[in-house]
């Protein structure tokens, strides 16, 4: 994963990582080099993964049960910031931040790639007439759930592109790896 927008006055040597786009005179005053494309959409990616499994997982887990829509979506929503939130934290515990440190990136990573994911997924969910009860099974289903992925993901990218060209969202990454 590419976090390269990030630097915050923490000290990590970039002289080791080179192509990350540190360039001129600001490259490491504090100032933020815009973010790319690239940059943008592996950190989508990467949030959409964490999503998709927990929002599936959810869906399953609440169909499964019988539950009613509303306990399904809290469900389905709180396990997909759970996934989201876990690839991130595992990925800088192995960098050797204590579960403190590694909690505080994560959520500052995350939780707003997430919260804008799960909100546009939903509302689409939500709105797709139909969707809401329909049953694993149905192609309606599965159509409104991946539907609401796509456009959440195409939402999603610039509003990661913004913030890692700001160093935060999954710019706070960069430095612990």
């Amino acid at each position: 994963m590419d976090h390269s927008a990030r630097h915050t006055g923490t000290p990590h040597d970039h002289t080791t990582h080179e192509g990350h786009g540190h360039t001129g005179p600001t490259a490491h005053s504090g100032a933020h080099a815009g973010a790319s494309w690239t940059m943008a959409v592996k950190a989508t990616l990467h949030c959409l993964t964490g999503c998709a499994i927990g929002e599936i997982l959810g869906m399953v887990i609440g169909t499964a049960l019988l539950w009613g829509n509303v306990p399904t979506m809290v469900l389905a929503i709180g396990l997909a910031f759970l996934f989201g939130y876990s690839f991130t934290l595992f990925a800088v515990l192995r960098a050797g931040l204590s579960l403190k440190s590694a909690i505080k990136v994560a959520l500052a990573a995350d939780t707003v790639s997430i919260a804008v994911m799960e909100l546009v997924d939903n509302a689409i969910i939500a709105l797709t007439p139909g969707a809401m009860d329909a049953h694993l099974s149905d192609g309606l289903f599965w159509s409104a759930l991946l539907g609401g992925f796509g456009v959440a993901f195409l939402i999603t990218t610039p509003v990661n592109k913004w913030m890692i060209g700001r160093g935060k969202g999954h710019a706070v990454v960069h430095a612990h790896h």
